[in-house]
């Protein structure tokens, strides 16, 4: 029989042990959480918005009903996480909020549509979706986000700060196979979300060269000789495809087949989900918690403001003052508590102390007794009665005991 292991077997991680990379530690981290009431489609909403922020976004995050933001803000320090995105839903509708860690400000918008990822994918022709296209964070892009008002600068500048920013000299075109586009309706003040997959796609080629570049199996059938089926000329795939105002020049070298440097090259996005329709309501100074800088719906004037801001104030005045007096009664519980502590440790002391004592007195008894003993032995050269020198006290405590047995039989008798 084998030998039976004892206790737990577990394995180190190797992740948590080695450092990680600069560029890892400067990106923007984000956690996707959602409030409210519950429902399926705010939860697939949230999966479907974190696939969006990938890979630098907590994916497997299990936020529960009691934790609340200071949960989330204690621990975004250490996790590097910069923003936090919450989906609540209300009986009046859907929004989204976005904040910036630790100090503010936060962007309030209101969901007006949406639809789910798996609903886009299902009614796309072509689907382009697998794991290696997450693994890069996405390329952002805004359009029509440059009219007046500080709101529009602070929603362009929380859009591009959630995401790595790119370096045009250094950037790998292997890594771009994602973009979010942002558009903003100046009609409407909404804001269309769209998320892509890109696919590069090389120009100047023939129907069946283009399928051998791209290691696809051609249908020779109708071709007498394969310089047949090289020469003819055949519809591509997509007229915008072959289109030559839409093409560009590759720079580099991609992975993808057919895409050479300094090579012609037409890009095409296949839609991902999910599709978001937002309108910015409100914007707060602070972390949830803060002056409104703006509103959409509610203007006030400087009077209003200015009373407002001394109640906040006197709020914040109390609160710190209770504070302070918690603290000071915190401490003076923790000084009177050690304080017992203290004294109960002396009280212990004192009596090991005297127990100690005790059992040295009674070392000492019982070595006189032995002493006694032996001079008895050496000067009669008898062994001493067993009851000679033992403790009065133990005899006496015999003799009482003997006496109230012999008193209780007597009176049994009568």
């Amino acid at each position: 029989m084998g030998r039976s292991k004892k206790g737990r077997c577990v394995k180190k991680n190797k992740q948590l042990a080695a450092p990680e990379p600069e560029a890892t530690v400067r990106a923007p981290h984000s956690f996707i959480i959602h409030r409210g009431l519950p429902g399926e489609h705010i939860v697939e909403l949230t999966k479907d918005f974190r696939k969006i922020m990938e890979p630098f976004t907590a994916s497997a995050l299990k936020e529960r009903k009691k934790n609340s933001i200071k949960d989330f803000a204690s621990i975004a320090g250490l996790l590097h996480v910069s923003h936090l995105c919450i989906f609540s839903r209300t009986e009046i509708g859907m929004y989204l909020k976005m904040c910036r860690f630790p100090r503010g400000p936060t962007l309030h918008f209101k969901v007006l549509n949406f639809s789910l990822a798996r609903d886009i994918i299902s009614t796309a022709k072509k689907q382009l979706v697998f794991d290696e296209i997450f693994k890069h964070s996405p390329l952002v892009i805004l359009n029509n986000f440059s009219g007046e008002g500080l709101q529009m600068k602070l929603m362009a500048s929380m859009f591009q700060n959630m995401f790595p920013t790119i370096n045009l000299r250094t950037v790998n075109l292997n890594t771009i196979r994602r973009c979010v586009c942002l558009n903003y309706n100046s009609e409407s003040k909404s804001i269309d979300l769209r998320h892509y997959a890109i696919k590069v796609v090389p120009l100047g080629l023939s129907k069946g060269v283009k399928k051998l570049v791209q290691a696809k199996i051609p249908n020779l059938r109708g071709c007498e000789s394969y310089a047949d089926f090289l020469t003819k000329t055949a519809v591509s795939e997509s007229e915008g495809e072959d289109d030559p105002s839409n093409s560009v020049v590759l720079s580099q070298k991609l992975s993808s087949r057919g895409n050479l440097q300094n090579s012609n090259s037409a890009i095409k996005l296949y839609e991902l989900g999910p599709r978001i329709s937002l309108q910015l309501m409100k914007v707060e100074d602070g972390l949830l918690d803060g002056g409104i800088l703006f509103h959409e719906t509610i203007h006030k004037t400087e009077e209003e403001k200015q009373r407002i801001e001394k109640i906040r104030e006197k709020k914040k005045k109390t609160k710190e003052a209770r504070m302070k007096v918690q603290k000071e009664n915190k401490q003076a519980k923790e000084k009177a508590k050690e304080e017992l502590k203290v004294k109960s440790k002396e009280g212990m002391k004192r009596k090991w102390e005297m127990e100690a004592k005790r059992v040295d007195c009674r070392e000492e008894k019982e070595m006189e007794a032995d002493d006694d003993a032996q001079y008895y032995r050496e000067e009669v050269g008898e062994e001493p009665d067993q009851d000679l020198f033992q403790n009065k006290s133990v005899k006496k405590r015999k003799h009482t005991g003997a006496s109230v047995k012999y008193k209780s039989k007597k009176f049994k008798t009568k």
